[in-house]
């Protein structure tokens, strides 16, 4: 594979099989992949079943979709690692990765960009030119204003950054629908933009002490936990009112989308008192993870399960 080099570096890499499969993962990002296609199945799964359209009628444009997806997410990874291996080097978390320690190069790693996005894009156009069209956007939102932009100037690059990761249930929902104007995808897609920033926050708390020596200017580290406190309850007020947009949908949906948020901000309130900022921060963290998923399930398993039980 001509984006690996040597044959055994300092970084723990070796040439078998499941090492060039690791080192590719590593530099896409697989784990982002997998979380971003549930969201993206998430506005897919809603279209098929706010349009009364069978599973089967769409299954290659579901498949399409979902190859499609996960090449675009892959390629928005290996550019924002190519670009970001001078600060990841300095974070723990980070130095490991395949372009900081020159398993993959500078070019390998754009080539593997390049080819991704535009085999995803493809992919996605073929679903339909729509989907293709979020796909972009979504690609660009996160390789130019976030990551070349506003990641290291501004405390507001959790805002910009959100924006791109809220963009995989509209490529769901327009592999299978062109109209929008549906309550359902919109209250999908405000529960994605707004979820990721106690999301986050919390990372950057826990990762606060990394991101002040790379001198990334995250919310605590510029303006304080008192303030990364209040903006995060914000946030999560927020999230709860808005899982209100999911009624249209389904009562049910909407619901569970409020009990959760709910669950997450008395967390937020009670454990900001009692735990330490480390314990209540990877609190609020796994919270978020079960939030989310939890959610997009419920939507995933109603959309689906709904038509068959007539």
């Amino acid at each position: 594979m001509s984006a690996i080099k040597g044959n055994r570096l300092n970084s723990g890499y070796d040439l078998s099989t499941g090492s060039i499969s690791k080192i590719l993962f590593d530099t896409i990002k697989v784990g982002i992949i997998k979380s971003n296609l549930i969201s993206m199945f998430a506005g897919l799964s809603m279209a098929l079943l706010v349009n009364d359209i069978p599973f089967y009628n769409e299954i290659g444009n579901i498949l399409l979709a979902l190859i499609g997806s996960a090449l675009v997410i892959g390629s928005a990874g290996a550019f924002n690692n190519v670009y970001d291996r001078d600060i990841d080097v300095i974070m723990e978390r980070t130095k490991s990765r395949p372009t900081v320690t020159g398993t993959v190069s500078l070019g390998s790693g754009l080539a593997i960009g390049i080819m991704m996005a535009i085999g995803g894009l493809a992919a996605l156009y073929a679903a339909a030119p729509l989907s293709a069209l979020f796909g972009f956007l979504g690609l660009f939102l996160y390789v130019v204003p976030y990551t070349m932009w506003t990641k290291r100037r501004t405390v507001y690059n959790t805002e910009v950054g959100s924006l791109s990761g809220a963009v995989p249930p509209l490529i769901g929902w327009t592999a299978i629908s062109s109209d929008l104007s549906h309550m359902g995808i919109a209250a999908l897609f405000v529960l994605m933009l707004v979820w990721q920033m106690p999301h986050f926050y919390a990372i950057a708390i826990r990762r606060m002490e990394e991101y002040r020596a790379a001198n990334i200017p995250m919310l605590p580290v510029v303006k304080g936990m008192r303030r990364t406190y209040r903006q995060t309850n914000f946030y999560l007020v927020l999230l709860l009112i808005s899982g209100l947009l999911f009624w249209s949908f389904s009562p049910f949906v909407a619901i569970t989308s409020v009990v959760l948020s709910a669950g997450w901000l008395v967390l937020s309130l009670a454990g900001y008192r009692r735990m330490g900022t480390d314990g209540w921060a990877k609190s609020m963290f796994i919270f978020s993870l079960n939030h989310i998923t939890i959610l997009l399930l419920i939507v995933i398993g109603y959309s689906l399960i709904k038509p068959l039980m007539g």
